[in-house]
């Protein structure tokens, strides 16, 4: 949900119910297409914004069973949680663009780009997932927070230059996908073909 969603829902629900007793929270969740059963009972974390004691509280006792399993509970503020979750997806979204470029050197300089991710993945600081090169991110969820992440920082005057250009360079990639695909095919006019 956009930054400030929260603050939005609580300022509704005051003007319509000034003496009603409640707690708006930010639970955002960090599932996997494919994964999701597997992600929620053991998730790296648990992020849970609140601007109050008792929905810290409350929410802190929903997932006691899981914080029981070692999965990290993380209280933050409701925008500090909201935003969470678009950079996660972003960060992952520029180590997909990265590895995709220097795919697209390696192939120019003649190196195995397997070779390289296996060397810099191996590197403890960065890691060896989301490292295998492909046409881009896509999705559900890197897509659409890349570009919603953008809008904050377009929206709050404090550009995110590096998520420009990792969405431009996802963008690119694709493009570039496309034209590998139609010289693959022969080149020239690749309508009524079936790939």
């Amino acid at each position: 949900v956009p930054v400030g969603t929260g603050d939005e829902v609580e300022r509704i629900i005051r003007e319509t119910a000034p003496d009603l007793e409640f707690s708006v929270a930010s639970n955002p969740e960090f599932l996997r297409e494919g994964a999701a059963i597997d992600d929620f009972k053991r998730p790296d974390r648990v992020v849970i914004g609140v601007n109050d004691e008792h929905a810290e509280k409350v929410l802190a006792e929903i997932y006691r069973p899981l914080t029981r399993n070692e999965s990290p509970l993380v209280v933050m503020s409701r925008r500090a949680a909201e935003l969470t979750k678009y950079a996660g997806n972003a960060f992952l979204a520029t180590k997909i663009g990265f590895i995709n470029e220097i795919a697209d050197l390696c192939e120019k300089v003649g190196a195995d780009v397997a070779d390289v991710a296996k060397g810099i993945g191996l590197d403890s600081r960065i890691g060896n997932r989301f490292l295998m090169p492909g046409p881009g991110y896509g999705g559900s969820c890197f897509p659409k927070d890349t570009l919603a992440l953008l809008k904050t920082g377009q929206d709050y005057e404090s550009p995110l230059r590096i998520v420009e250009s990792v969405v431009a360079s996802n963008d690119q990639r694709k493009r570039s996908m496309g034209r590998k695909v139609i010289h693959a095919l022969g080149g020239g006019d690749q309508h009524g073909k079936t790939v």
